[in-house]
């Protein structure tokens, strides 16, 4: 199925005959092999709860791609799950179906995923900017007066939420999340939440991008807490490009944002039926996400 933007085929849906499908989400199909899972960055977008009919050239690739050099550059900060993401050493169940592989899957160990996303906010943006004008608060945390949206913050926070099948998820306090997974795992989860969030917005700040706020998944393995999914990517994380940056208004960015405001402004109710993107809302959309990956990894291109 071949969409406008970058002249690449789309990929909406993964099928692989013999090969157990675990889940789909919004954006990745996830297969059980066993001992390993494999995860595939399909090149659906989401945005206001919904799955959009319209893909986005060479997405998944962008998200695979950015999520492996994270996991590269961070392998001495925090275990994480993948093993490789060279489709030459997959199991050879998976070699028939390369076409829909490459460029855009992982083989991962399998974890048991905390039931929390684990959200650092460095900047004052989105529900928390809207939660700070009421309540001076972000997820119960009191900040100082006199902030303005897109503030930075004194210092990075932590701000769990649980994880929703459907609809949004719900900014918890951390004694919620320490009642859901425990104490010692809360208060690692939090510490390696944030030194991620330290490192990662450090490199991207160097390379022209700021990282206003992200949000990680943490697994067990074997006892140990083990980065999952995927890594400070457009998708989990606000991206704004430091020399437009300009504190109290809302900031230019390189995720999804561009499609949200597309969808805002045509008037459209955030219920089904889902419309379909315009060709240049699908073009500028890929091209925000390759600017993305070119900055923070120095690369000319996800395939090189």
């Amino acid at each position: 199925m071949a969409q406008p933007g970058e002249n690449r085929p789309v990929l909406l849906k993964t099928e692989m005959e013999g090969v157990t499908l675990l889940s789909r989400g919004k954006v990745r199909d996830i297969y059980d092999l066993g001992d390993t899972l494999l995860i595939v960055a399909t090149d659906r977008i989401s945005a206001f709860d919904h799955i959009l009919p319209t893909g986005i050239p060479r997405k998944g690739e962008v998200l695979t791609q950015i999520s492996r050099f994270w996991f590269d550059f961070l392998g001495d900060t925090v275990e994480h799950h993948v093993i490789t993401t060279d489709p030459a050493l997959f199991p050879e169940a998976l070699q028939p179906h390369l076409g829909q592989l490459t460029g855009r899957s992982m083989l991962v160990k399998k974890a048991e995923v905390l039931p929390v996303e684990c959200i650092v906010r460095g900047y004052l943006a989105g529900s928390g900017w809207k939660e700070y004008q009421r309540e001076g608060t972000v997820c119960g945390i009191a900040l100082p007066a006199g902030l303005q949206n897109s503030s930075q913050l004194p210092e990075p926070i932590f701000t769990p939420s649980t994880k929703a099948d459907t609809g949004h998820d719900i900014n918890i306090p951390f004694s919620d999340m320490v009642e859901l997974v425990g104490r010692d795992n809360a208060d690692q989860a939090r510490a390696i939440s944030l030194e991620i969030y330290r490192r990662g917005a450090e490199h991207a700040a160097s390379r022209g991008i700021i990282i206003a706020d992200t949000k990680f998944e943490i697994g067990l393995l074997d006892g140990r807490l083990i980065l999952v999914d995927e890594v400070l990517t457009p998708d989990s994380s606000r991206f704004w490009p430091r020399d437009k940056y300009q504190p109290g208004r809302n900031q230019p960015s390189f995720d999804k944002q561009y499609v949200r405001d597309y969808l805002e402004s045509i008037n459209w109710s955030k219920e089904p039926p889902v419309p379909e993107l315009p060709d240049e809302i699908v073009a500028g959309t890929t091209g925000k996400y390759l600017e993305a990956f070119r900055s923070l990894t120095g690369r000319p291109d996800p395939a090189a």
